[in-house]
This record gives structure tokens, sequence and C-alpha cells, in this order.
């Protein structure tokens, strides 16, 4: 039954009972946000990009690839395995170069959707949403958490509690243990630590990152949005007023206010808001959109959902709150959806991703360092000859086992005395002493400048020369 509500006497001084402030004071870590559960395009492309990512984390350490775990960040013998290609520390450039287009990449989104990153693929963010269905399935929806929470304890708040925390801590515990299987063999570590044969190092981080994902996740939750994570605050350097973001078309909205579904808001003086807050029950972070661009908006779309559905029962147009940017909110200009922001980092991310693909093209997978004897820089042998001694070290950096082979370029009627093939296994390094012993009157000055040149067997075309000197003396 549609009612009007005719108030009167309003008072000029309101008495704020300060207990009842606190609680919707979002800036006060103690108090607590219950999320409304909400349904709508935006969640469900939440929910399908969530699972998505989930999925990947947890099932890419399982992958082999070439008889190897696909992807294993080995720090303790300082190498990367990502899929077929072994990464050592003399690669560091190419890591950089995956990191810069990651950054830009980030940047270029941003600038044009806003924190959509944060809204949908955040790990805080999934996790969260993780860690609050089960306690939609345990404790109920948000009103039932709330007075959940408010009851004295007995037996059914105990072990709704007791079950929501187990669960808690078993899939921080799941997770945990994927993470280190990213560095350290994952099917190793999962039968080591249950029979409790796993290093000190495994224990420690599994332990360490159990404690953190069901800290933030469990407790922390929208304060590391709110107070802690350092990309809510510069990613207003790249807004603009050709971003999309969640925004609230006050100009429509306003005056906002209760009536009743046949009531004709014009005539109440009122705009399409009817103030029904659902736009802040359902916001993870707890702010209302409709105070303007905030930068605890993670761009989630949760209030976008809410309010259509809303908009839908009172027979409005949909859109109140949606995806738009501050030109279409404010004037009748079209947004620049190719401007010259948006077109620099592009350029910038593409060039960075053409040098990332020629280093990696151009990388040999294999490493060859120069040593010299440092106690005789030569020597004269039985025969005349001028003598000097060298160590090679020979890194194999492929995932597969080699025959490598040792040639002298620049130097003329030399001998080697050392092996110049031998076999190496992958990820392995090799020390291989060597002499190479010259006629005196075959060169020309004290310090001859050659290469050696290091070949896979059976790849010629691959080769490694590395420059060093021949001492002759005086």
């Amino acid at each position: 039954m549609d009612k009007q509500i005719k108030v009167k006497n309003i008072p000029t001084e309101v008495k704020v009972h300060k207990p009842d402030a606190e609680k919707f004071d979002r800036f006060n870590p103690r108090n607590r946000i219950y999320v409304r559960a909400v349904t709508g395009l935006h969640q469900k492309l939440r929910k399908y990009l969530g699972f998505i990512a989930m999925l990947s984390f947890m099932l890419l350490p399982w992958v082999s690839f070439n008889g190897h775990q696909a992807v294993l960040f080995d720090i303790f013998n300082q190498k990367f395995n990502i899929f077929g290609m072994t990464l050592w520390p003399q690669d560091l450039t190419i890591l950089a170069w995956i990191f810069m287009i990651g950054a830009f990449a980030l940047f270029l989104v941003t600038t044009f959707y806003g924190r959509v990153w944060c809204g949908y693929m955040c790990p805080q963010t999934v996790w969260t949403f993780i860690f609050i269905w089960f306690e939609e399935k345990i404790e109920g929806s948000a009103n039932q958490r709330k007075k959940l929470d408010q009851r004295k304890m007995d037996f059914d708040k105990f072990w709704r509690k007791s079950a929501k925390h187990l669960s808690w801590v078993g899939f921080s515990l799941f997770t945990s243990l994927t993470f280190v299987g990213y560095f350290t063999p994952i099917r190793e570590l999962m039968v080591d630590f249950f029979t409790f044969e796993a290093t000190a190092y495994a224990v420690g981080g599994v332990l360490f990152f159990t404690f953190c994902t069901y800290g933030n996740a469990g407790w922390m939750r929208e304060i590391m949005c709110l107070h802690m994570c350092p990309y809510s605050r510069f990613q207003s350097a790249m807004f603009d007023q050709d971003t999309f973001t969640v925004s609230y078309d006050e100009k429509r909205g306003e005056n906002r206010g209760p009536r009743g579904r046949k009531q004709d808001p014009k005539e109440l003086g009122l705009g399409d808001c009817i103030d029904c807050k659902m736009c802040v029950h359902v916001c993870p972070t707890g702010i209302d959109i409709r105070n303007g661009l905030q930068y605890e908006c993670i761009n989630c779309g949760a209030c976008i959902d809410a309010c259509d559905e809303v908009m839908d029962k009172m027979n409005y147009d949909k859109g109140l709150i949606s995806y738009t940017t501050e030109r279409n909110l404010t004037s009748d200009k079209k947004t620049h959806a190719f401007r010259p922001k948006i077109i620099g980092y592009l350029v910038v991310m593409l060039v960075i991703c053409g040098i990332f693909v020629a280093d990696v093209m151009t990388r040999i997978p294999m490493d060859l360092d120069i040593i010299r004897d440092r106690n005789q820089l030569y020597r004269v042998t039985n025969e005349g000859l001028v003598e000097n001694t060298y160590t090679l070290k020979i890194l194999n950096k492929s995932q597969q086992d080699h025959e490598y082979t040792i040639a002298v370029e620049g130097l003329n009627n030399f001998n080697i005395i050392g092996k110049t093939q031998v076999h190496i296994r992958s990820g392995e390094s090799y020390s291989l002493p060597l002499s190479i012993a010259i006629d005196p009157y075959d060169l020309k000055s004290p310090i001859t400048e050659f290469n050696f040149v290091l070949q896979r067997a059976d790849q010629t075309q691959t080769q490694l020369a590395q420059p060093s000197k021949f001492f002759k003396g005086r």
C-alpha cells in the first residue's frame, strides 16, 4: 500500500547517539561491514573472472612441461622455470620487462576503466569474497550475521563461528601450500608437509602465508583497500574526465527520498533515487557512491547491480548508477576514448613488449665465463711454447642435457691442452680447466686478444663467444 508520510515539527537541532554514529564511520577500523549479497551482470562477471583466476592459481603449479614443474621460482638455486624457459640471475632483464609490461597494462586499463583490476581480479578482493561466501553458507545473510554477532554466546553461535573460522583456516592453508608450491616443488611439498618431513623454510613459509591470508581476507578485508593499498592512493593521477568509473547520476537522482511505486516523483519534487541505501549495503568498502568519486571505490559494480534491481522494481530506467565518465555527467560532449594519455600508455607498452620478445628470441640458453690463472700469467714449456691456463665455467641454461664443444678464434697455430667437448646436465654448471700453447714466433704482440666459442654439438648455428687475452710476455 502506497503512503505518503508527512513529517511535522522537525526539530532544529538533532541529537546523534554516539555509538550509532560510530557504527557508520567507515574510517574506524573497529567497525565491521556486513556486505549484503547482490546479483546482476557485473557480479556474474566478477564471479566468473574470480573463478578463472583462482582455478589458474591453484592448477598452474601442478602442470608439468618437459618433465619439470612448468612454473617454479627456485630461489635457493637461483633459477626460475617458466614452461620451456629457465631464467637465471643473468636473465633478470627479462623479468624486468615482464613487470614493466604488467605495470603499463595496469596504467592503461586504469586510465580507461578505473580500478576494475581491484574490483574484479585483485587477489585481496577474490579471497575476501570467497571468505564472505563461507560466511553466508554458515552464518546466513548480512542481517543474520549481524544479529548473530550481537547475540550472546550459545551453542548455535559457537558451532557456527567455529565452523566459519575452521573453513577460513583450511582454505588459507590450502592457499598457502599452493603459493609456496610456486617456490618449491609442489608434489614433494604436499607429501612432506603432511608427513612432517618438510624443511623449516617450507613450513615457516606455509604457516606465515596461512596467517596472512586468514588475517587479510577474514579480518582486515576493506581495511587493506582503505588504508594500506598504495594503488588506491596514486590511481587518481591516471584519472581524467574521460575515465569510466562507477558513478551516480546526481542530476537524475536528486532530490532523493522514499515514495510509492505509483507516485510520480516529479509531483513530489524528487529524483529517481528512493534513498534505499542498497548501494551502501552491497559495497565491500562501505562507501556511499552518491557522495561522488572516492578513492575507496574499487569499481566492482556491486552498487550498479543493486541500483538496477531497485530501478526495475520501481519501473524506472536503469543506469542511475553506472560505468560512466565525468564528461558524460557534466556536459553533453562525448567521451574521448582514444586520447593522448591512452595512446601514450599503449605505445610505451607495445614498445616494451617488442623489446621483451626480442630479448627472449635472441636469448642464448647457455653461459660462459672465463677465469684466468691468477698465479701465473704465462709459462714457457720444455718445447719452448708459451702456455696460458684458463678455467671455463659453462652453464647449461636449458631444461635438457646437452653436449657442448669449445673452440678458439683469433689465434694461429695453437694447441689446446684439455677437453674440448663436455656433457652438461640441464641447469648445471661445469668447470673446465684447459690450456693454450703457442709458438712465441706466431705471436705479434705481448698481449693477443681472442675468443672462446661455445656451441651445442647438435646445434652449430647457436654460438656464444667470450673474449679473453693471451699473454706472451716480453
